[in-house]
């Protein structure tokens, strides 16, 4: 393992920081090229059947190119697994948002989707931001057993903050998922960022007691690893079928940026309360962990905006709802209307496929 943790973060990374780093670069580059190679994928399928996915049609299935993307897509996603027994939530979680610079990149020049002057300076933004975490981030604790994980796991704090996830979501599932959860897109991005807090608790947890076992200390052993993987199945399947909903009801300009704000804070929030992440730090390295976080998702805001804001006319403009002091417009009715004057069946069928 790398350096113990609690110490300030210099200059110099630890080991296993560093190989957090290269993992979860490499993650996001596979994921956004991924994007790219699926969307070549639908379209190949498409003109060679006449039949899109998005009214039915799969032949995409069919199809060797639409495979390549998804087996890129796995690869990433496991990088980004193994990333987490690495590294702290704090540092891998944010450089995720890499992944859409990627795909924008691949397809101003693979796709012909012009990238213009602020989506360039949403790309500065997610980069400079990542650049200011990996700087000032924590070092990677050193952990031999997945007890040591379970005993993080059931401190008073972080059983407080499981409870008050608990809670919330069951409240946000049965109550106001039924009466508001088609006209505000607060719901469904809520349930699945609350959720997915605890699945990158609980993937880092199983990461790391795999990684144990691979080093010769077998914790398949203790019934605490197969908690965290029953924990891991349970969110992300609750996650995946939420996001699914959100996708489904709300327009992707809204529901990308909005989830990926409040499930990076969240997830960073319960690695802070469960890991113990920023213990011994200084303030002034905290204080520029936030601030990087904060460009970083300043970035990807940017980038989601400027991609959808260029597929519509001009005179129907997409910032207004977005605009935090107008936040209470976000009901169904505007995203339906804008959604269907602007996606394609192409484009929603691509929206579907990057869920698996």
């Amino acid at each position: 393992m790398g350096e113990g943790g609690g110490g300030d973060a210099g200059p110099e990374l630890s080991t296993d920081n560093m190989k957090g780093i290269v993992l979860a670069l490499l993650s996001s580059g596979f994921i956004g090229a991924s994007f790219i190679i699926k969307k070549k994928g639908l379209r190949r399928a498409a003109v060679a059947s006449g039949v899109r996915a998005g009214v039915g049609g799969y032949s995409y299935l069919m199809e060797p190119l639409w495979w390549v993307g998804m087996i890129t897509m796995i690869v990433g996603e496991v990088a980004n697994f193994v990333a987490y027994a690495f590294a702290p939530a704090v540092l891998v979680t944010p450089l995720g948002a890499l992944s859409i610079i990627v795909s924008a990149v691949l397809a101003h020049f693979i796709l012909n989707e012009r990238l213009h002057a602020l989506g360039i300076l949403g790309c500065v933004m997610c980069i400079a931001g990542s650049m200011v975490i990996v700087i000032h981030a924590p070092q990677e604790q050193e952990i031999t057993s997945v007890r040591e994980i379970w005993n993080m796991a059931t401190q008073p704090a972080f059983l407080l903050y499981v409870a008050s996830v608990i809670v919330v979501v069951f409240v946000l599932v049965f109550y106001f998922s039924p009466l508001y959860g088609q006209s505000n897109v607060l719901i469904y991005t809520a349930i699945c960022s609350l959720m997915g807090s605890l699945s990158v608790m609980s993937v880092k947890a199983l990461g790391t007691s795999l990684k144990l076992t691979f080093e010769g200390t077998n914790q398949l052993v203790y019934p605490e690893t197969w908690f965290f993987m029953l924990v891991v199945a349970t969110c992300v399947l609750t996650q995946m079928n939420y996001l699914n909903k959100a996708l489904d009801t709300f327009n992707t300009a809204i529901v990308s940026p909005i989830y990926y704000v409040m499930f990076t804070t969240l997830t960073i929030l319960a690695s802070v309360i469960m890991f113990k992440d920023w213990s011994g730090q200084s303030l002034g390295s905290i204080t520029s962990e936030i601030c990087g976080l904060i460009v970083v998702l300043s970035g990807t805001i940017l980038l989601h905006v400027t991609k959808d804001y260029e597929r519509i006319p001009q005179s129907r403009s997409i910032y207004a709802p977005l605009s935090p002091s107008l936040s209470t417009r976000l009901n169904g009715e505007l995203l339906q209307h804008v959604r269907d004057e602007r996606n394609s069946d192409e484009e929603k069928a691509l929206r579907r496929q990057e869920m698996y």
